[in-house]
Order: structure tokens, then sequence, then C-alpha cells
């Protein structure tokens, strides 16, 4: 159990880490007023038909309409037809296992994930949908800068240990349980246990999550109870409802995350936010109380993040070089078709003899890959160039090393071989904006061709080295000089930063905008 989980939070963002072996190999974060949308369900109204896409747009209410692909649409059968909203399900592409899409937290099924039986060819998009037909979907990918969110009209509803699809039948469980006695247990228990869901003609599956191996008929019970309320509220609901509306909103990122990763695998929970932490305890102890002891609250002055160095593991996950323990870098070059990682020896140089410095090498940079792959939410396609070997053994040894690394990713992924030239292909498919979109904005300085932080970003760094200052001030006043824009902000949308500040620092505060700083620079003086 070397695995621990961070959780700071304040009224203006949280931020999650994911610790293993104390190395950061994931991290999270939702700000108030941007919240992910990926597991809401909507009600919407499909506004655009385009059958030479096999797709729709779908107007749910946000900035841009959602896009709908025809593989994640399914036409209500004669039972349904008298149905307010349409029922959903997946049962197009001819596949009999489960698909499993992770929208970024888990490996097992979760919102909108595809559940594919054998039902022949695809219908065409446009005897499916009409301009004007209203029906209930649920995002799989958050938006875009340049693209509306995806959604499907396959609802899932995770639980602790199960997902409920309460709009097909279906029965299955989480590939990750690979014991092929405890899999047929499972079932066993799920086809013994009922799980219709209401409006769909006696329709509903369940898949078992990784976290409920082991688990009893009556945990799974319990859960399927839960979701299924859920269910009957969001369906009672949409039968009223006026297209676009939101429909149901999954939990917050810190309760999102306790759910879905949380396990006997964490020695360790540590949360900085009293209210979050009575939360999560209040979760924990309704679907696994046997975690609750592993909830600590922390109420050192100094930051979580701080304290673990997760702080600067954040600021170098942002830079294109990553330097390996032997003296070899890692450089990472995202691009809009595709992440380039290039594994270069630098100071390293072997003992013995050039074949030799290679493979030891590309072995320490495998591990290094993956965990930049997690840190960053690499997605698309990833071409890995690693150091030339000539010796197929060599290849084969670094190519299961990678494999063997990978399957700690939770993201859904296909590898290809190493080719000839020392390159490897990966797919991994993310669900919401990597941490560089996250964190970063086109700078303004460059016109695009790098990446700077972004305000909000600087806003809330700002705060940070405030509250450290608490305790160490004389005087009852501060001067903030900051870029412009750094000031139009504050003193607009941030507004809360600053009177929080004044608060909890006993201080009036100054704000001065200096256009000779640098766009993300900031100096807060006494005076």
């Amino acid at each position: 159990m070397a695995h621990k989980m961070l959780v700071e939070s304040d009224p203006h963002e949280t931020r999650v880490a994911v610790l293993e072996e104390d190395l950061l190999t994931e991290i999270y974060l939702e700000r108030r007023y941007h919240r992910g949308v990926v597991g809401n369900i909507y009600k919407g109204r499909v506004s655009r038909v385009l059958p030479g896409m096999q797709a729709a747009f779908v107007d749910i209410g946000l900035d841009r309409d959602a896009f709908l692909y025809v593989a994640d649409v399914y036409l209500p059968s004669e039972t349904d037809a008298a149905a307010t909203v349409p029922s959903v399900a997946g049962a197009l592409s001819g596949e009999d296992e489960v698909e499993l899409e992770p929208h970024g937290h888990d490996d097992d099924t979760l919102a909108g994930e595809t559940v594919r039986v054998d039902s022949g060819p695809l219908p065409t998009i446009d005897s499916l949908l009409k301009v004007g037909q209203e029906l209930l979907v649920q995002v799989t990918k958050d938006p875009l800068p340049n693209k509306g969110a995806r959604v499907t009209t396959q609802v899932t509803l995770p639980g602790r240990f199960v997902v409920f699809l309460p709009t097909v039948s279906h029965v299955g469980v989480s590939r990750k349980i690979e014991d092929e006695e405890e899999r047929l247990r499972l079932r066993g228990l799920l086809e013994s246990i009922p799980h219709g869901a209401v409006g769909n003609a006696g329709a509903g599956g369940v898949i078992v999550r990784t976290a409920g191996e082991g688990r009893s008929a009556a945990d799974f019970a319990t859960d399927l109870a839960y979701l299924r309320g859920r269910w009957e509220s969001v369906h009672s609901r949409a039968e009223t409802a006026v297209a676009p509306a939101l429909m149901h909103q999954d939990f917050d990122l810190a309760l999102r995350l306790v759910r879905d990763l949380f396990s006997a695998e964490f020695s360790l929970l540590w949360v900085d936010s009293e209210s979050t932490y009575e939360r999560i305890v209040e979760f924990l102890d309704q679907v696994q109380p046997q975690l609750v002891p592993r909830v600590k609250l922390d109420r050192e002055e100094r930051g979580l993040f701080e304290r673990f160095g997760i702080e600067k593991e954040i600021e170098a996950a942002l830079k294109p070089k990553v330097w390996l323990k032997s003296g070899g870098y890692l450089v990472i070059n995202p691009t809009e078709a595709l992440v380039a990682i290039d594994v270069n020896t630098g100071r390293f140089v072997g003992q013995h003899n050039l074949e030799e410095t290679a493979l030891a090498a590309n072995l320490e940079a495998v591990e290094e890959v993956v965990r930049q792959i997690r840190l960053r939410d690499l997605g698309g396609i990833i071409v890995l160039d690693l150091i030339d070997m000539t010796d197929p053994a060599h290849r084969e040894q670094v190519s299961h090393a990678l494999e063997l690394e990978l399957r700690k990713d939770r993201g859904k992924h296909k590898v290809l071989s190493i080719s000839e030239f020392g390159l490897v292909q990966i797919t991994r498919k993310r669900s919401r904006s990597n941490l560089e979109r996250l964190l970063t904005q086109t700078c303004p300085y460059c016109e695009g061709s790098g990446r700077i932080k972004s305000v909000a970003t600087i806003c809330l760094s700002l705060r940070r080295s405030a509250l450290a200052m608490r305790g160490t001030l004389a005087s009852k006043e501060l001067l903030v000089r900051v870029h412009p824009e750094v000031a139009r902000m504050l003193q607009r949308e941030e507004r809360g930063i600053l009177e929080e500040l004044e608060r909890e620092l006993a201080v009036s505060i100054i704000v001065q905008g200096d256009a000779k700083l640098h766009h993300s620079s900031f100096d807060i003086l006494e005076v």
C-alpha cells in the first residue's frame, strides 16, 4: 500500500494529487467557475443532422452544441416509442464484450462508455435522429476551446462497486479483474440481483467495477438501489423538462475521485479542508467504512502540495525537458496532431558499449515516459522516439517494459511494437483537457509558438504566496504589483481573492498594474 492521495481544496479550486511510491503520477484540478461536465446528463435538442459525417449536433445549453456520433445513438424499440424521452443504449458495433472507454478516473466503464452487443450493421444517423428531436444525452468528453462536448445516449451511472446501465440489458465484469473464478462468481451474483430500470421496458444492466472484487451480493444490491433511485429521479424530471436542461450533475472532483480511485491500495488520503474531509468520510462511511481510518485531516498551515513537493512537480510538468536520474533526458512536444517524446542519452555515457548504453537508457526512459503521460494526461497519438537499438532481443525487452508500465495507466490505450527506426506508436484516450491546457494559455509574447500561465493560474499563485506571509506582516497595508491583465481579473472576476486575503491577513490591499512586469510575475510589498 504505497499509494497516497492528497486533496487540497479552497473556495476557488480543488486539486487532487495521486502518489505512487511517493512519486506524483496523476494530478486533477477543478476550478469553481470552470467545473468539468463529463458524466453530466442533459435533456438536449438535436440542432443539426450531418449524414456525411454520420453524426449530429445537440444543443444541451452549453456555449457550443455537443457532438453525437451515430455509434452512440440507439433507436427506441416499439415498446419505448411512447416515452417522452427516447430510451438509450449501445448496441451497434458487432462486438460482444464491454468496451471500456475511461473518462479520466478509472479503467472501468464510467459515464457514457459504450456497451456493445451484436446487432448487425450501423443504421444511418438521419434514420435515428431528426432536427428538433429531444433526447437524453450524457457527456463523455469535456468541450475544448475549438470543439463542443462529446455526448452519448448510452447513459451509465457509476457507483462505488458497480456501474448501472439503465438503458441496456447487460451483465459484465471489469477487465481489470483477471481471476476467472472470481469473474464467474461476480457474474453469478449480478444475475441473481434484479437491476431493471424505470421507463425502459425492463432494460437495465450492470458491470462490476475493479473495486467490486471480493464484494458480496449485499454490497452490490445497496449500490444498485442507490443508482436506480438516481436514474428514476432523472427520468421523472426529464419527462417534463424543456430542452436544453441539466438533468443530473456528477459529484464534484474530490468525491468523484474518492469514488473512482480510492481503494485498499491507498495507505492515506490527506485532506486540508474540513468541509471536504467531512463529505469524504460521510461518503466512505456508507460505501466502504473500513477505509475511513485512512482519511486524515491536515491542520498544518503549510499547504499539502507544498509540503509534499507537488507544486514543484507541477511546474516541471509544464516544461518540455524532463531529466532522468542517469543523466539522460526526455523532450516532450505536444502538437496539434500528435505528441512527440524524444529519448536522449544526455550526460549518460554508459560503461560497456553503445548497444548496452542504449538499452539501459531506454529502460530507464520508458518508466518516466509512462509517468509523464499519466501526469500530463497526454492523449491522441503519441510517438516515442527511443535511442536506436540493433539487437532484436533488446527491442523486445524495452517493449515488454513499456507494456508493464502502461498497465498502471487507467486510460485506454494501444501500443505498437518498436519499429526498425526505434519509434513506438501509442494511442491513448482522454476525456478532459490535459495539464498544459488546464494551467496555461497561448503566449501573447511569442504569438502562439509557446505557452505561459493563464491569468487565473497567476491569481491563485499570488493568493498562495500572500497567505504564506500570514503571521509575518508588520504593516496593515500591502501593495500588489502585477501585470495589467492580472490586475483587471483581481479587481473583477477574482475580486473574491482580494477580499479573502484582506480578511485572512487583516490588511488593506492596493493592486497596481505594471505593464513592465512579465505576464506571470508579481510583487507583494508592505507599505
